[in-house]
């Protein structure tokens, strides 16, 4: 192991330590936007170039936006939440979810077979993999598109708050 990607994993896994224990959403998804920028980095270690712009731009550029925004237009203040912070059953939620996920892992893990035989990596260049995506998988790559700005004014459709009754316009 190198100490370069010594430095990217430490960096990767600290930065989603530290957005997984932080309260405030705004600093963790900013955080979590370094974690995917830690994977960027692994994959250009590993070779990936094109993996590691395509996250960048996916994940770093357009996801993290739509969470940054979906955590500004959907915020709600505590009084509001009437949940106490330290709810016995938030540790108990962790706690299933953590056990859950780890579950799922050891069982993929344990259940994928090991293959022996070294079989031969098909040779893909960038400009033909961009020819792919714009030729028969276009309508994916629309309807993922799609499917995002749906996320973000759904957003703005919880965000937005109804007018009382006896609230009047100030125009």
């Amino acid at each position: 192991m190198t100490i370069a990607l010594l430095f990217i994993a430490l960096g990767t896994l600290a930065t989603a330590a530290v957005a997984m224990a932080l309260r405030n959403l705004i600093h963790s998804a900013l955080l979590l936007i370094a974690s995917w920028a830690g994977i960027a980095a692994f994959y250009l270690w590993a070779g990936a170039e094109f993996v590691a712009f395509a996250q960048v731009l996916v994940y770093v550029g357009a996801i993290s936006m739509v969470v940054l925004f979906a955590v500004l237009l959907t915020r709600r203040s505590r009084d509001d939440l009437h949940v106490a912070p330290d709810a016995p059953w938030r540790i108990f939620a962790a706690l299933t979810t953590g056990g859950g996920v780890l579950g799922v892992l050891v069982g993929a893990v344990i259940g994928t077979p090991l293959k022996t035989t070294a079989q031969a990596v098909p040779s893909l260049s960038v400009r033909e993999l961009g020819l792919q995506l714009m030729g028969p998988h276009a309508a994916s790559l629309l309807v993922v598109g799609a499917l995002l700005t749906l996320a973000l004014l759904g957003a703005v459709v919880l965000a937005a708050t109804a007018r009382r009754p006896d609230q009047e316009d100030a125009s």
